[in-house]
C-alpha cells in the first residue's frame, strides 16, 4: 500500500518536466533565438488568451468545440458499447459485424472528409459524426477486448450459484470487462479531439479548430499556439477524469484501489 504523501509527490513530480520546458521557451523566446513568428514565447501566448477572454471569443469558440465532442462521445460511446456487447457475447453478431467494422476503423479520417460533407454539408452535423466516428472504436474494440477476456471459470461459478443470464452478465461479465471498457474510454477522449480538430478545419464559423484557421490566414502564430495549448490541457483533464472514474468504479479491483499505483 502506498505511504502517506507519496502520491501528491509524484504528481508534482509528473509536472517538472512540462514546467522546465516553459521556462526554457520563454528563456530562449526572450534571448531571441526563437522568433515569434515560429513559436511566441509563452507569456505572449498569455497576453492574448487574456485578451481573447475579455473579447468574449475565446470562451464562445471553446465552448463551440466542448459541445461537438461531448455530442459525439455520446452517440459514439453509445454506438460502438451496443457493438462491442453483442460481437463481445455473439459469434455469429462478430461474423456480421466485426469485419464492416474494421474495414471502416482503417480508413483515415481526412478521406471521409469529402463524403462526409457530401452527407452532411459543413454543419453541425459533419462535425459531430466525425467525432462519433472516431470515437466509437476504441470503445468498441475494448468492449469486445474485455467480454472475451473474463475468466470462463468465474462463468461457470455463477451459474453452479444458480445465477441467471442477466445476472451473470451484470454481476460478473460487466464488471470483470469495465478495466478494459474504461480504457476504451480513456482512448476515445484522446481521438473526440483528434476527430474534432480534422471537422473544424473545413466550413467552420465557429469553434477551436476554426480560431486556429482563421488566425493562420493572418499569421496569428500566437493564436495558433494558444489552441494547441488548450487542446493539451482538455486532453490531460479529460485523462484525468477518465482515471477518476477508474478510481470510483474499480475500486474493487487491486490494480486500482486506492493503495495501487497511478
Amino acid at each position: 500500500m502506498a505511504k502517506p504523501g507519496v502520491k501528491p509527490n509524484l504528481i508534482v513530480l509528473s509536472w517538472i518536466t512540462p514546467v522546465v520546458l516553459i521556462v526554457v521557451w520563454e528563456a530562449l523566446a526572450q534571448a531571441g533565438w526563437l522568433s515569434p513568428q515560429v513559436l511566441p514565447a509563452p507569456s505572449k501566448v498569455l497576453r492574448t488568451a487574456w485578451k481573447l477572454t475579455l473579447s468574449g471569443s475565446l470562451l464562445n469558440d471553446l465552448g463551440v468545440s466542448l459541445l461537438r465532442a461531448a455530442a459525439g462521445f455520446a452517440i459514439g460511446g453509445s454506438i460502438g458499447f451496443i457493438l462491442g456487447t453483442l460481437v463481445g457475447f455473439s459469434r455469429i453478431a462478430e461474423a456480421l459485424i466485426d469485419r464492416s467494422v474494421q474495414m471502416i476503423r482503417a480508413i483515415p479520417f481526412l478521406a471521409l472528409v469529402p463524403l462526409v460533407i457530401v452527407w452532411f454539408g459543413v454543419g453541425e452535423g459533419q462535425k459531430i459524426f466525425l467525432v462519433s466516428l472516431g470515437v466509437a472504436f476504441p470503445i468498441y474494440i475494448n468492449t469486445t477486448l474485455g467480454i472475451r477476456q473474463i475468466d470462463p471459470k468465474l462463468v461457470e461459478l455463477g451459474r453452479v450459484q444458480g445465477l441467471s443470464t442477466l445476472q451473470l452478465i451484470r454481476r460478473i461479465i460487466l464488471p470483470g470487462a469495465l478495466p478494459s471498457i474504461l480504457t476504451g474510454v480513456r482512448y476515445s477522449l484522446a481521438t473526440a479531439w483528434l476527430a474534432l480538430v480534422v471537422a473544424e478545419t473545413v466550413g467552420a464559423q465557429s469553434g477551436l479548430g476554426f480560431l486556429a484557421m482563421d488566425a493562420r490566414e493572418f499569421l496569428r502564430t500566437d493564436v495558433i499556439v494558444l489552441t494547441i495549448v488548450i487542446y493539451a490541457l482538455i486532453g490531460v483533464a479529460a485523462d484525468s477524469i477518465a482515471r477518476l472514474l477508474e478510481r470510483k468504479l474499480l475500486a474493487w479491483h487491486p490494480n486500482y484501489g486506492k493503495g495501487a499505483r497511478s
